[in-house]
């Protein structure tokens, strides 16, 4: 198969504020931290486009890993010493370096939501929001693959 060559360009929304600094200290999946409190906070331009928003107890944001290391299709990853490929996980640093998180609604001030359970460094652009709605998104029957069984563990050094 031949590389289209097509561009993709895209303009952030807004912005993911975070207590997080540095990537050491971001935790690996927002689900293990609920208490992680951020901001989400949208140009103005986009306001008019959060009518309705309120409804959702969870938003999927869509963000850049703007900070993320080189990328390497196959590596060791953050729960499995075992190398694997990039497609097989979820290491931030990827050919197209595009992050997704679950996010819950926790509240909305005109322009800013306020979100528990937030996975990203602070100041990261934000490029998008869908609300989660677990009759399309939720798969209770899905394989875990190379996941299953692996347990939440202190990020090893070196690893993102």
């Amino acid at each position: 198969m031949k590389e289209t060559g097509v561009q993709i360009m895209l303009k952030p929304i807004g912005i993911i504020h975070s207590g997080f600094t540095t990537k050491e200290e971001t935790p690996i999946q927002g689900r293990f931290r609920p208490e992680a409190v951020g901001w989400v906070e949208l140009y103005e331009e986009y306001a008019e486009g959060l009518k309705d928003i309120e409804g959702f107890s969870h938003i999927f944001l869509v963000y850049p890993f703007d900070r993320a290391g080189q990328v390497q299709l196959v590596r060791p990853v953050l729960l499995d010493d075992e190398p694997h490929g990039i497609f097989a996980c979820r290491y931030p640093a990827r050919p197209n370096g595009i992050g997704l998180t679950i996010v819950q609604l926790l509240g909305r001030e005109a322009m800013k939501l306020k979100v528990g359970g937030i996975d990203v460094l602070d100041n990261t652009p934000l490029l998008d929001i869908k609300p989660y709605v677990p009759r399309f998104d939720c798969f209770p029957d899905a394989s875990e693959g190379w996941f299953k069984g692996k347990e939440e563990r202190p990020k090893p050094p070196g690893r993102e």
